[in-house]
């Protein structure tokens, strides 16, 4: 890791550095603009004559006004030429950013006026503040999780605050849990919801959508530019099921049975439906619905566990949600209270109980299957034995769901908003 150092004429030295050698020092988050400093410049002398050279002297400044020597930029720090040492960068960038003393995040974007309203409020800069264009890049995601303490300033370089007297807006703009600001490791939340952060950020190469995202994943993977996002975003699932296959898996599954489901023995689908099903369920993101059932029987080895409820009204499904509860609990006993308990009220309390062990942050791997919705409860449709499907999805990031209907009302691409899955196609 080579870091920066200011002597004492104000001149820009670079050091290499080994793991078990590296000082303290600080690190700069910031979005990349026209004349940014390179390795080459600083190597050739010519990088006080760009326009980025600026926020390098003021990370270096603010560096040693926190007792800081050293300190890193990516612009300068890393040699890209080199496309070894490049992936070697972006896979250790999370933990270069995690291991920073300080972050400072420099936000070319927001101006904070030189004095505040007379009624000391700061609503100006607020909003420029969360409308920055830092908070739409995909790199800046890693940067704002890692670092222990992270500091925001402004276009003068004034300090407007730090991620946890701004952890509000941080988190209302970003749709990242104060937790994970506050360090909680990132394996308590799911894979999707992790996902589902990078949504509205954006990259400039295409297959950064992913490679930004190894640190927040755990994961370690060859860069490949040229081969597409979406290429890259299925390496990097590729990867993060690898991490998950074992104890995790283990730890909620639930053996495969087909008792509930009408029929489905002697169904028989098209090859062709059959892979899409299976391309639909195993692509990148949270979000996968599809309407075929022989698929479970086919790819029962794919998930953790399966499940089927019948969906012809709310009794029924509600009696499939009870099944579920003994099926888990049989080998999980702690995961279901009063799982052998039918009573009416507690029927209620059952559905919610499964939904909830549904949601836990490693359990990712398990289909349900939404059988017999052929009452569906419609906007402008007044029927009283239509079922709202919304009650009995989990509130989950995670998870694949089938959901079977005859129902000719139910429009292809017709969607349903319901909390965390947030999209359900029904086909």
């Amino acid at each position: 890791m080579r870091l920066l150092q200011l002597d004492g004429d104000g001149n820009l030295r670079l050091t290499e550095f080994f793991q078990d050698d590296i000082p303290e020092y600080a690190i700069l988050s910031h979005r990349w603009e026209a004349e940014e400093v390179t390795f080459k410049d600083l190597a050739a002398g010519t990088s006080k004559g760009k326009a980025g050279y600026g926020k390098i002297q003021f990370c270096g400044d603010q560096a040693r006004r926190d007792k800081l020597e050293y300190f890193w930029v990516d612009t300068c720090c890393i040699d890209k030429s080199s496309s070894a040492e490049l992936a070697e960068a972006i896979n250790s960038m999370f933990r270069w950013y995690q291991d920073a003393t300080k972050c400072y995040v420099y936000l070319p974007d927001v101006s904070r006026p030189g004095n505040d309203s007379a009624d000391g409020s700061n609503e100006d800069w607020v909003w420029t503040f969360r409308k920055s264009a830092w908070f739409t890049r995909g790199w800046t995601l890693q940067e704002l999780i890692a670092p222990a303490s992270v500091d925001f300033f402004c276009r003068d370089r004034e300090l407007l605050g730090n991620k946890v007297s701004l952890e509000r807006h941080i988190c209302e703009v970003t749709g990242v849990p104060a937790g994970a600001l506050r360090g909680s490791p990132l394996s308590d939340f799911s894979i999707a919801e992790r996902m589902s952060w990078t949504e509205c950020r954006e990259t400039t190469y295409a297959e950064d959508k992913a490679y930004s995202l190894l640190g927040i994943f755990d994961v370690y993977m060859p860069l490949i530019y040229g081969e597409g996002k979406d290429r890259a975003l299925a390496r990097l699932r590729e990867e993060i099921d690898k991490t998950l296959r074992g104890s995790n898996r283990k730890d909620f599954s639930v053996t495969f049975s087909l008792s509930d489901a009408f029929d489905v023995e002697h169904f028989v689908a098209r090859e062709d439906e059959l892979s899409k099903i299976h391309k639909t369920l195993t692509g990148d993101g949270s979000r996968r619905v599809v309407v075929l059932i022989a698929y479970a029987k086919r790819h029962k080895d794919d998930y953790s566990a399966i499940f089927w409820l019948n969906i012809k009204d709310e009794d029924s499904v509600k009696q499939s949600f009870a099944k579920l509860a003994k099926q888990i609990s049989r080998e999980h006993p702690l995961a279901i209270p009063d799982s052998n308990q039918e009573t009416n009220q507690n029927l209620d309390k059952l559905v919610e109980f499964v939904k909830a062990w549904l949601s836990l942050p490693n359990n990712i791997r398990w289909l349900m299957i939404y059988d017999n919705y052929d009452t569906p409860k419609l906007s402008g449709k007044a029927d009283p034995a239509a079922v709202d499907i919304r009650k009995f999805l989990p509130e989950s990031y995670q998870g694949s769901i089938i959901i079977t209907t005859r129902s000719s009302e139910v429009k292809i691409g017709h969607s349903i908003q319901i909390r965390k899955l947030i999209d359900i196609l029904m086909l």
